[in-house]
């Protein structure tokens, strides 16, 4: 069993009981985002595991479920998916970092371009 077999239990579980995402985001206050991130075993979209602990209990009791139960399937499920190199994650951080800068250079020399066409420094280039 993996994140994505865990989500498709809890929400085959939901489901047989005539639940929507929505009844048990209202029933326990988890956003619908990571009810659905939880459903779907987007690990990634979750919250540290203390929180996603608390919520598999809150979605269990809503539904009917033994809430530690539902806790030792997603332990079993944690423990059986390795956790990230520390250099994994730092270059995914570097990766991030660089997409950032890319978008955040775009939009300055965009934002220059803008201003130079306005001021009449470029020529608009859509002939306004």
């Amino acid at each position: 069993m993996d994140h994505l077999d865990f989500g498709k239990y809890l929400s085959q579980q939901r489901e047989l009981r005539g639940m929507s995402r929505a009844d048990i985001s209202r029933a326990t206050k988890i956003p619908p985002s990571l009810i659905t991130a939880l459903e779907e075993g987007q690990v990634e979209r979750l919250p540290a595991r203390v929180f996603v602990v608390s919520y598999i209990r809150a979605y269990a009791q809503v539904i009917g479920l033994e809430p530690e139960e539902a806790v030792l399937r997603y332990e079993e499920v944690s423990k059986a998916t390795p956790a990230p190199t520390p250099a994994a994650l730092e270059q995914e951080r570097r990766r991030r970092a660089w997409v950032g800068l890319t978008v955040m250079v775009l939009v300055l020399v965009l934002g220059v371009c803008a201003f130079l066409v306005v001021t009449g420094k470029l020529p608009n280039p859509f002939g306004g």
